[in-house]
């Protein structure tokens, strides 16, 4: 890397000192020129302003025309219509209760686990009711006969800890699910 001490800045009308251990030649002033100008067709990564109010992501990207989040792409100052009905999401999802756990489906998992007596909401998985067969297959062997139960060990337990990897609250990955299908219509 070439160093630019004892060169003023290279815009010929500048002048100024060049930034210290800048890769070209410029002041502090033409780097941000520079850096807005590449800004506009990369965008800039950054905090936003306030949460996404689609998924509550805090980052976002900043065009010259505004704010989207990063993770969604809601446009930041749109407001989520209440009114539109919002997207089908698929879940396959892990309750425990006691010593076991039921893996089960549905498309509203606020309303199906308000109806199932559980301790703890484990995890959410994306899926419809094809995987949740699988997870019923994968898991036979820890199964209670002729229901959606099994034993909380194992190779349960094991998914379930994969599934949770990374994730602070099941319910924020699951706006967050239903915030990306909005975004691609459904």
């Amino acid at each position: 890397m070439a160093t630019t001490e004892g060169v003023g800045c290279s815009i010929a009308s500048c002048g100024a000192d060049p930034e210290p251990g800048s890769p070209v030649a410029l002041c502090t002033r033409h780097l941000l020129a520079a850096y807005d100008w590449v800004a506009r067709d990369v965008g800039l990564t950054d905090l936003l302003p306030s949460p996404c109010l689609a998924c509550g992501s805090p980052l976002g990207v900043q065009w010259p025309a505004g704010w989207v989040c990063a993770v969604c792409e809601w446009r930041v100052g749109d407001i989520p219509n209440g009114e539109a009905v919002p997207p089908r999401v698929d879940v396959v999802y892990y309750i425990r209760f006691q010593d076991r756990v039921k893996i089960g489906t549905s498309s509203n998992p606020r309303g199906r686990l308000g109806q199932l007596k559980h301790d703890e909401l484990l995890a959410f998985e994306r899926g419809n009711r094809r995987v949740e067969q699988k997870r019923h297959a994968q898991f036979a062997s820890l199964r209670f006969a002729q229901t959606e139960w099994f034993r909380w060990e194992g190779a349960v337990k094991d998914h379930v800890a994969q599934l949770q990897a990374g994730v602070v609250d099941p319910w924020d990955q699951y706006r967050l699910w239903v915030s990306q299908a909005a975004t691609l219509g459904g």
